[in-house]
């Protein structure tokens, strides 16, 4: 699986201090079945997207790069935290472009500027 990890990765607070040992079992691609994975969605209609980190054991997402934006405890904490998300984006910027704020961060961030 090809992932790219935001900047500025959500994590929901049942996984806040197994955050480095989740991602790397993500890496590794190893079953973890009550985490989430929230990504910036496939097609660029949407924003958000989020999946059982068991589904992405499957051999379709072998080749699919993926945008990791947060990681959750099971299905409910996924979608709290993406409500989190689009919410603390809302806040900031007045607009609801996720997509395009999470792609302008993690630029910015590659380029040093953050």
């Amino acid at each position: 699986m090809q992932m790219t990890i935001y900047c500025d990765l959500y994590v929901s607070e049942d996984l806040g201090k197994k955050k480095e040992k989740v991602m790397q079992k993500l890496r590794e691609n190893k079953a973890q079945p009550s985490v989430y994975v929230i990504t910036l969605a496939q097609g660029r209609q949407n924003h958000l997207e989020f999946y059982s980190s068991l589904l992405l054991k499957q051999h379709i997402y072998e080749d699919t790069p993926l945008f990791v934006v947060g990681i959750a405890d099971g299905y409910d904490d996924a979608m709290y935290l993406v409500e989190q998300i689009v919410r603390e984006i809302y806040d900031r910027t007045d607009d609801t472009d996720v997509r395009g704020y999470i792609e302008k961060r993690q630029i910015e961030y590659e380029e040093g500027r953050v």
